[in-house]
């Protein structure tokens, strides 16, 4: 199968509604959370895209239905009882091919970690079909992985590195969570 092909597949089994549980550990603290999650996921409309690419500078894009993306909304309650809602919108822009990898952009309107539009890297190994974010917050760097293990299953992996000065590599963990997410309505 054509690689564009299985990134498109991969995202359309990303569609629908899903149920994780999760488990944080906070290496700066000494601490481990658990939480579920509740989240759905709907393809992004045309015009959602374009203000995506708007809300982040980005170059207008001529084939707006090449591109993946999505409307997120979760809500995640903590073992603790801590509830944290949200939505945003995100895109996925190729920008490079080499073998069976795919490279670009990943665009957001809003950011986890901070409340403001947000351009992060992303690659997608159509091998093993995980989806490879990397984020440049203030504070910390996010590594997120997503691998679909088949259509109602995703594993997940969240590396949150304290931030290193320029140039330097990413070596001090802040967090580190994994999940198992499943498909719970197509």
């Amino acid at each position: 199968m054509e690689l564009r092909s299985v990134f498109h597949t991969f995202f359309d089994h990303c569609v629908g509604s899903w149920s994780t549980e999760r488990t944080y550990h906070y290496l700066t603290h000494n601490e481990v959370e658990r939480s579920h999650t509740d989240f759905q996921v709907s393809p992004l409309t045309p015009d959602l895209k374009a203000k995506v690419l708007t809300d982040n500078g980005y170059d207008a894009v001529s084939d707006l239905a090449s591109l993946p993306g999505f409307h997120l909304a979760f809500n995640t309650v903590s073992e603790k009882g801590e509830k944290v809602s949200q939505s945003l919108n995100l895109l996925f822009v190729v920008n490079s091919e080499t073998g069976y990898t795919l490279e670009g952009d990943y665009l957001r309107d809003r950011a986890y970690e901070e409340a403001r539009p947000i351009i992060s890297h992303f690659r997608f190994d159509g091998h093993t079909k995980e989806l490879l974010m990397t984020t440049n917050y203030t504070r910390v760097v996010s590594v997120d992985s997503i691998t679909l293990i088949n259509p109602e299953t995703r594993i997940r992996r969240i590396l949150n590195y304290l931030r290193p000065p320029a140039g330097q590599p990413l070596e001090k963990l802040g967090l580190v969570g994994f999940g198992v997410e499943q498909k719970v309505a197509g």
